[in-house]
């Protein structure tokens, strides 16, 4: 009889995150693939678990030396749970090899839910969010950055996207030269952390206050391209920016909303404003 890998979803910053499940699975669980073991025990001591399954480390310099003797322990009857440092494995994260090798197995795949990065900020984005797309981390190199984003410019969906912190500037810069300076976007740094921080704002805007530099965990969400619109007259761009100032909005970031929703450019829209005698 085949045992079952568990991939258990770890907290992003806050042990009290996860549920009892995960807590029961850590204590029972007969091998335990973690990414790091020393975040391991910290995980095991803050949820006040005792486990006392075998650790593998399984990370993505050692996880193909490591599939065959998972496997065989899963053939055997165990109960294998992974866990990586934070958030759901698989995702941008050691997982994806051992999930498919266990289905090839047919041994038995499972979850202990829990949190997501990628979710999270998409949640408090504030950007819509009825369809998204994850593209993962960006390329390192700028050039690779650059066609990457050239290729995402007329996604129409919201993006998620993970980044180093040491990168997190550059790629702003590029992405503001592929979607435009104004096109919405959010950073989310240190999620659910002590230090946690959301800045929203246009690209170009956003890589201005990341030049000095920022540090933690970053998840990057980025508004999807906008309906091409090329038939508004200056009057109804004159009363769509009416209308956002009507809701509450600065004349800026008025003018800012129809250009994103229209795809405009923002002197076209700014223009319209001028003509219509609003300013």
């Amino acid at each position: 009889m085949s045992g079952r890998l568990v991939l258990g979803g770890a907290p992003l910053g806050q042990p009290g995150d996860v549920g009892p499940r995960l807590r029961e699975v850590l204590a029972s669980a007969d091998v335990l693939a973690v990414e790091d073991t020393r975040r391991l025990h910290r995980l095991a001591s803050d949820l006040g678990v005792t486990f006392t399954g075998r650790v593998v480390t399984f990370h993505e310099s050692v996880e193909q030396a490591r599939l065959p003797g998972l496997i065989a322990a899963l053939a055997d009857g165990a109960t294998v749970l992974l866990l990586t440092d934070a958030g759901m494995p698989s995702v941008s994260d050691p997982g994806y090899t051992l999930v498919r090798a266990a289905i090839e197995a047919e041994v038995p795949v499972t979850s202990v839910p829990g949190p997501s990065a990628v979710i999270t900020a998409l949640a408090v984005s504030g950007l819509p969010v009825d369809r998204f797309c994850f593209e993962g981390f960006l390329p390192r190199k700028g050039g690779e950055r650059r066609s990457v984003l050239a290729g995402l410019a007329d996604e129409r969906r919201t993006m998620v996207f993970f980044e180093s912190p040491h990168r997190l500037a550059d790629a702003l810069v590029d992405a503001a030269a592929a979607f435009g300076n104004d096109r919405p976007a959010a950073v989310c740094r240190e999620l659910t952390k002590t230090y946690e921080e959301i800045r929203r704002g246009g690209l170009a805007e956003l890589a201005a206050w990341a030049a000095d530099g920022v540090k933690g965990e970053i998840t990057l969400v980025v508004g999807g391209a906008p309906e091409r619109v090329t038939e508004l007259d200056a009057g109804e761009l004159a009363a769509a920016v009416a209308a956002e100032e009507a809701a509450g909005a600065t004349r800026k970031d008025a003018i800012r909303a129809v250009v994103v929703r229209t795809g405009l450019p923002r002197r076209a829209v700014y223009d319209a404003v001028v003509a219509a005698k609003v300013i």
